[in-house]
């Protein structure tokens, strides 16, 4: 971290960083207790001057996996949103890797969370695996609620790039040893 804090122009803006990245830290700690499996850090400067950083917008994106009852793809992504209290904008989609449906939701954290007071834009990507048993729950957040829309782009434009295909190719489910199918 040390290059990147030298590389702020000044020392308010170091600072800021600073409690910026303090913040992150303490809602990734919440976040891996929840099942979370990947998480990446956005840091950039607002150049709309409506984001409420002083200049810095801070995202938080993650990919967490979930269980669910079987269902048929699409039925499960409906029902992703369906039983979920409190999201809003809600929205069915046919992507390259099948149905999804996104959501928002805006939560304000409460003091003994340590979490900052601010509201928190969360915007839910909910993609149903071909297996019919687990969902992908891509997630961005963050305290810049005045550009949810900018945002809401930025996450399907993420969910449209995902893939369930293994990198390694067939899986052992779909496959025996020698290759062939079962």
């Amino acid at each position: 971290m040390e290059p990147l804090l030298a590389s702020a122009p000044d020392d308010g803006i170091r600072r800021q960083f600073a409690a910026n990245l303090a913040d992150v830290l303490r809602m990734f700690h919440v976040l891996s207790r929840e099942g979370m499996v990947h998480c990446s850090l956005g840091l950039h400067r607002d150049d709309t001057g409506q984001g409420d950083g002083g200049g810095v917008l801070l995202s938080l994106f993650t990919i967490a996996w979930m269980g669910t009852a079987w269902g048929p793809r699409g039925v499960t992504a409906a029902r992703a949103v369906a039983s979920a209290e409190g999201h809003t904008h809600i929205d069915y989609a046919e992507l390259p890797c099948g149905p999804a449906t996104f959501s928002e939701t805006v939560r304000t954290p409460t003091l003994e969370s340590g979490l900052p007071g601010r509201p928190l834009l969360q915007i839910h990507a909910h993609l149903p695996h071909p297996d019919g048993t687990s969902l992908a729950l891509l997630t961005l957040s963050t305290t810049a609620v005045v550009l949810r829309e900018s945002y809401r782009l930025v996450l399907r434009q993420m969910a449209e790039l995902v893939s369930f295909d293994d990198p390694f190719g067939q899986t052992s489910r779909e496959h025996d040893e020698d290759g062939g199918p079962r």
